[in-house]
Order: structure tokens, then sequence, then C-alpha cells
């Protein structure tokens, strides 16, 4: 078996069925590929790169982050764990006319696909609690921090577990967006287990007819404290978090550079 075998698991399998309908969780989903496009830059020059920084999206699903970046001039590669998700990348990116480089990768093996480091990393959109033990978390930030330049930096967006481990919550508030042809709901249902829960993404659209689709998946939920040790067991020494009401993005970011 080559090292580069990328091994099925639930969560590629999740991506692999939902990549087609994957941008439906967005009212405008080229408004937020600029919107959060722009985010990012700011974090970048804040830490000191401009637009020649070379940077992987380890976890760039249908290119919602790389596809913006390389919009803005970035030398942009994408790797995902889902190929379903990666062709709906490369097609949306070409439509959209910016040269991005995509490769299968699992984030916890990266330098079995990488040859060189990068100076930026990201892996936005809850990627990482989808490592489902201790050990493969950890297996993924050493990966992650393995592929980074010395100065370089990684960037990750999570939900707020801490909180969420205090309520436990049994779903997801509904995202409702406006339709030409009526509305589409989008909400999740949780079932915990421990610190693990598994999840079912429901999509309605309340159209001249309706329709349900139904994907189900499991996250595991990483306190701060657990991801803020891995990274600087993993040699990155500066470790911060930016939460909601400082930036305004929907998720707590954490930004460690190596």
């Amino acid at each position: 078996m080559s090292d580069k075998t990328i091994v099925p698991n639930v969560a590629q399998t999740f991506y692999d069925q939902i990549a087609s309908q994957y941008d439906q969780f967005y009212q405008d989903w080229d408004d937020t590929v600029r919107t959060e496009a722009r985010f990012l830059r700011g974090i970048f020059a804040e830490f000191g790169f401009d637009a020649s920084a070379r940077i992987l999206d380890c976890a760039c699903g249908i290119g919602t982050q790389a596809i913006g970046l390389a919009a803005l001039g970035y030398d942009v590669t994408g790797s995902d764990l889902s190929a379903g998700e990666l062709a709906e990348a490369k097609r949306r990116a070409e439509e959209r006319k910016v040269s991005i480089r995509f490769e299968q990768a699992d984030f916890r093996a990266l330098s079995s696909v990488f040859s060189a480091p990068f100076d930026i990393v990201i892996a936005m959109d809850n990627a990482l609690p989808h490592m489902l033990t201790a050990s493969d978390l950890k297996a993924a930030v050493q990966s992650i921090a393995g592929q980074l330049r010395e100065g370089g930096v990684f960037i990750a967006s999570i939900r707020d577990y801490d909180r969420m481990l205090a309520e436990k919550p049994a779903y997801s508030a509904p995202y409702v967006h406006k339709t030409e042809q009526g509305q589409r709901v989008l909400f999740q249902t949780w079932d915990w287990r421990g610190d693990n829960y598994k999840f079912i993404q429901y999509i309605i659209d309340d159209a001249e007819t309706t329709s349900i689709s139904k994907f189900e998946c499991e996250y595991r939920a990483v306190r701060r404290a657990e991801l803020t040790a891995l990274l600087q067991e993993a040699l990155c020494r500066e470790v911060l978090w930016r939460m909601p009401e400082e930036t305004g993005f929907y998720q707590p970011i954490v930004i460690a550079r190596k």
C-alpha cells in the first residue's frame, strides 16, 4: 500500500456525499468567498505576509477560502480528504478563472503529498474536530506544523466547544435562506457521547415542492486549552485565540506561529 493511499472514513464519506450541495449552507456563496478572503488577508498582513505568501488550505472543501485567496493574488494550494469536494473545488476554480493546485491529502499525513513547506497553512470551518480521538488530533497538528516554514503561521477556526461542552445542546439553530423558489432551511441534530457527538445535517428546500436531504457525520469537541497545548508541543512559539466578538467571524480563530 502506498503511503499516499487515502483510507475512507466517516468524514470523507460525509463530504463526498454533500459536495454538490455544500454551497447551500450560504445565502450567497460567492459573496462569502470574497468576504472570508479579505478577512484572512487582514490576519496575514498582521503577521507580516503579503500576496507573495505560499498558502496551503489543508481542508479546502469546495474552495470557499482557497478560491477567494487565489483571486486576491496569493499562491494557493488546496488539499482535502474528500475526492468529491476536490472535484467541486476544481470546477469552481476553473469557472472563476483562478489557478490553484489541488491534491487529495489527509491532513494527518501532509508530508506524504507535499515536500516543500508553506508560509501559511489554514484549516477553516471546524475542520480539526473531525479528528475523533486525541491521538488523531495530535497527529493532525504535528503534520500541519511540519508543513510550515520557520516563522510560518497556522490559522484555523473551530466552534466554541468550551461553551458547548457545558451545555451539550441537542441541535443547532437553523439557517433560513430565501431562494428564488421559496426558502431553504438547514439545521443539525446532535447526539452526544462524551466529548464526541454524532450529527445529522438536514437541508430542506421548500419551493414549489419540498425536498429533504439528510447527511450524517461526527465531531469531537476540542477545548481551546487542548489545541493550544498541542500547537505548543508541535514547536509553535506563539498561539493566540481571537473570539467572534473581537473579529466578527462566526467561529473562534486560533493563530499559531512556528
